[in-house]
């Protein structure tokens, strides 16, 4: 008794830690959660309650059981736990028009640094008694509880999409067509991949895609009634901004083909060597400014970036790979990973859109935020969490 310990939470052992927000620390403990994994489903009320350690896939899988879907669609769908995603408010390809995690969290039980258990919120569409708790916890990344539980609000089962497929010659066509896309529908699905993505992708796995392509647009539209009328508007969207190549499709396996492609992304980086993940976010007008920039950066470190992004939405995932045993290359690559988010705060932008800080961007969260914002933001940390127990050194120094 008398003696503490530091506690990084952490979600199942498949999943990965993109910005070292569950990274332990020295004289510290990890607490798992990935026993936790209750599921209950109400049908009436179409929400699920649902403990930390469910995969995001196995909550989908549940869902649709009942004809009912939970939305948000990170890219590790697969090995992400539903604890980590409301842990760092995830998004993902789907999040352009159906929202990221915090629009579906309704209520949650999370247990404060001093052992209280405290259950916020509940099955409800609309609350606004006392103060927005809820949404103060989705997102804080493990520095003001730990969540054991979750209240997810659910939605009918997404209708059968059809998708639009667009090659280009440069990746600043790409921008471009995403931002006239944009300017008429929303899309269900509007993401980017570029010319390196695109051969990682399948130098990892024969998808079928197009190698000589500098960039390619996925898109997808699931309105009721108006879907073709979305996709004849995004196929003429790209090829007024340039595009060499459109293919359209109502086959919901051709969709899901080129969605699977997508969804590989991260494991093909990961084979070219060690890298930075950036998550920058401009508003979507800015994105070629934004991708423009980072050509620029990877030109003056000489560094290979890669850019794959949720562009529909502004949210960007450039990866700057590096040879972590060259010296010279791992500092110019870590010079370009500051100057990308420096570029996106200049544009008025985010340094992260949905992988949170953690510990590897929290140097750059002053430059974002300013001083009377990280005041308030440590004024709330030392309330809830005095000692500083819980997962010291992410967020904040």
């Amino acid at each position: 008794m008398g003696e503490r310990a530091s506690c990084a939470g952490s979600g199942p052992r498949r999943g990965i830690r993109l910005a070292g927000g569950a990274n332990g620390v020295d004289g510290g403990i990890i607490l798992s959660t990935e026993r936790m994994r209750d599921i209950r489903i109400d049908t009436a009320s179409r929400t699920a309650v649902v403990q930390p350690g469910l995969l995001n896939s196995e909550v989908k899988k549940a869902a649709a059981e009942h004809g009912l879907w939970y939305p948000p669609d990170p890219g590790s769908v697969e090995i992400s736990s539903i604890g980590g995603n409301a842990a760092t408010n995830a998004g993902g390809l789907c999040c352009v028009k159906y929202g990221v995690t915090s629009d579906y969290v309704l209520g949650m039980q999370v247990v404060l640094a001093d052992g209280t258990a405290v259950r916020l919120g509940g099955p409800r569409l609309k609350d606004v008694a006392g103060l927005s708790l809820t949404k103060l916890f989705v997102g804080s990344e493990g520095i003001l509880g730990v969540i054991t539980e979750l209240t997810l609000r659910l939605i009918p089962a997404q209708p059968p999409a059809s998708t639009a497929v667009a090659l280009f010659s440069s990746v600043q066509d790409a921008a471009d067509a995403v931002v006239a896309i944009t300017d008429k529908v929303r899309p269900a699905m509007l993401e980017l991949m570029d010319h390196a993505t695109i051969n990682a992708v399948e130098d990892y796995r024969r998808m079928g895609l197009d190698r000589t392509a500098q960039a390619m647009l996925l898109v997808q539209s699931d309105a009721p009634g108006a879907a073709v009328e979305e996709i004849a508007h995004i196929v003429e969207a790209c090829e007024k901004c340039g595009a060499t190549e459109v293919y359209a499709t109502d086959d919901p396996e051709e969709g899901a083909a080129f969605t699977a492609a997508r969804r590989l992304v991260g494991l093909a980086l990961m084979q070219l060597g060690t890298f930075y993940l950036e998550d920058v976010t401009v508003p979507i007008p800015d994105l070629p400014e934004l991708v423009a920039g980072i050509k620029r950066i990877a030109e003056d470190c000489d560094v290979l970036i890669c850019v794959v992004a949720h562009a529909g939405d502004g949210n960007t995932h450039p990866v700057v790979i590096f040879d972590s045993e060259d010296p010279d290359m791992s500092e110019r690559a870590r010079q370009a990973f500051a100057r990308v988010m420096e570029l996106a705060i200049a544009m008025g932008g985010t340094i992260t859109g949905e992988h949170g800080i953690g510990r590897l961007k929290r140097d750059w969260l002053p430059l974002q935020l300013g001083d009377d914002v990280m005041m308030l933001t440590r004024r709330i940390k030392d309330t809830l969490d005095p000692q500083g127990i819980l997962n010291p050194g992410a967020v904040l120094r």
